[in-house]
């Protein structure tokens, strides 16, 4: 194995090689055939709603942006690529020396809810820089989506309280914890205990004190008092080291006394195991009867959507909740499954539907070059459904009276004509060119509210939600079928 050093470490900042070896070697294949400059559309989505859930939130489209206008390829690139078994020409390596990425990008803005089957990004371009922006896409888009998701569930069932991320000690690695702390401010989280993850993407960030700073004095209150002389304006005390209502909740009720007497304010305690329910009740009422109703509960402990749930079911006495890795590792579905399939080919000059057939029916794609649209009944102000057309089709488009029908069972249908049909993909690249302005944090964070707002609530509860209707237009559907029957013939 090579010893790093600083050469390679400039190469660990390059994410051009951060793809699959077969985009490598399509992009080969196709450089040979000489069908490499052949214009392709792939489309990026997701077959299944994660977590059982009614709704997605998507997230990752900045640090898509960030990695296609930086894909390049190095000397360190082409040298490792030139050791592989392959034994790729050397006119091929300098082609990729010279590759910048040229093609057209859109997608949706992050912090929209999105459903299956409904395309999140789109990438338009020849068939050789399109390959190779797979991997990287899927990657960004799948983590920091699913993350976003799991983060707007939690926010779901505790929609009042502070919401603080504390994930990075169980994230897979550095990486993921700063973008997972991102998408989970993305979707109603208050803060991150990662310092830089704040200092990147100005997310507020909230810390208390672990176990050891207790262990670590000859006493609870000998620690929590140098606790509070350390950091008087921001103290909030952890008081379930040696026992909770014992020892845990009376010394801190103590430290509050000389807090108050010095001017001074206890902010919280928090407890980090044991019956949370039971426990915060109680020193709830320990609290408030030392004459301290403003101090704050916080709780942390291998949180979720359905734990929290069950502690407000049972009249849990939580103000906040440090959340760490059930949501930065999204434990109960760790991957989401986004797809990034070629819908439209070049063909003698024009582009062409393709279609994938699978045993799997989910499977089976949705052929051609296709817009994305909102359907937005204008009588309620709520999403009546996704409705994909293609692009050709101009009845979306003009407000004509359009039939929404399942796809699966195209019997079930019914007709919307007072509706606004707003188109979900925006432009991002063209023609390799950032063209999109891409919107502050905040401003992310109060779009994706806005956003809970546009659908009915059915759509949005944790537990056995409405599914939420994806259309196909009657002539996408037919040429789906048309295309299924011409392979299969």
């Amino acid at each position: 194995m090579k010893a790093m050093n600083w050469k390679t470490m400039d190469a660990m900042n390059n994410l051009t090689l951060h793809t699959d070896k077969y985009q490598i070697n399509m992009m080969y294949a196709h450089w040979l055939q000489g069908t490499h400059t052949e214009k392709a559309v792939f489309e990026v989505y997701f077959r299944k709603l994660p977590f059982d859930g009614g709704y997605a939130v998507f997230a990752g489209l900045e640090r898509v942006i960030h990695y296609v206008q930086n894909l390049h390829f190095g000397e360190e690139e082409i040298a490792y690529l030139r050791e592989q078994e392959e034994n790729y020409k050397e006119e091929f390596l300098d082609a990729l020396r010279a590759f910048t990425f040229n093609g057209d990008i859109q997608a949706v803005p992050e912090g929209t809810l999105v459903f299956p089957n409904v395309p999140l990004v789109r990438v338009i371009g020849s068939i050789f820089e399109a390959q190779l922006v797979e991997t990287a896409i899927l990657n960004f888009v799948n983590f920091q989506t699913l993350i976003a998701t799991k983060a707007s569930r939690m926010k779901g069932v505790a929609p009042h309280d502070v919401l603080l991320e504390f994930g990075t000690r169980r994230a897979q690695e550095a990486d993921a914890a700063i973008w997972g702390a991102r998408a989970a401010y993305i979707a109603g989280f208050h803060a991150t205990s990662n310092l830089r993850a704040g200092m990147l993407f100005g997310i507020p960030t909230k810390g208390t004190h672990a176990h050891a700073w207790v262990q670590a004095h000859d006493t609870e209150a000998d620690a929590f008092r140098a606790y509070a002389e350390a950091l008087p304006e921001q103290v909030t005390l952890l008081v379930d080291t040696y026992d909770t209502l014992r020892s845990g909740v009376p010394n801190a009720i103590a430290t509050a006394r000389q807090l108050a007497s010095r001017g001074k304010r206890l902010n919280a305690i928090r407890l980090d195991s044991g019956d949370l329910a039971y426990l915060s009740q109680q020193a709830r009422r320990m609290l408030d009867e030392a004459g301290f109703p403003e101090v704050k509960i916080v709780a942390s402990n291998d949180l979720d959507e359905h734990i929290i749930a069950g502690l407000k079911a049972q009249g849990a006495k939580i103000d906040s909740w440090g959340i760490g890795t059930q949501l930065i590792t999204a434990a109960d579905q760790p991957a989401l499954g986004g797809v990034y399939k070629l819908v439209a080919r070049e063909k003698d000059g024009t582009l062409v539907p393709v279609i994938k057939i699978s045993g799997n029916p989910e499977k089976v794609t949705n052929p051609g070059f296709k817009e994305a649209y909102r359907i937005m009944n204008k009588a309620t102000g709520k999403a009546e459904a996704d409705y994909l057309a293609l692009q050709d089709e101009v009845d979306i488009r003009e407000g004509q009276r359009i039939k929404l029908f399942d796809p699966i069972h195209p019997y079930l249908f019914k007709y919307i004509d007072n509706y606004e049909a707003v188109p979900l993909l925006k432009p991002i690249f063209q023609a390799g060119e950032l063209v999109y302005e891409l919107p502050t944090l905040e401003s992310i964070r109060d779009y994706h509210a806005e956003q809970m707002q546009t659908v009915w609530p059915q759509y949005l509860r944790m537990l056995n939600p409405e599914v939420y209707r994806v259309n196909l237009s009657a002539a996408l559907w037919q040429l789906k079928m048309d295309l299924i029957h011409a392979h299969q013939d």
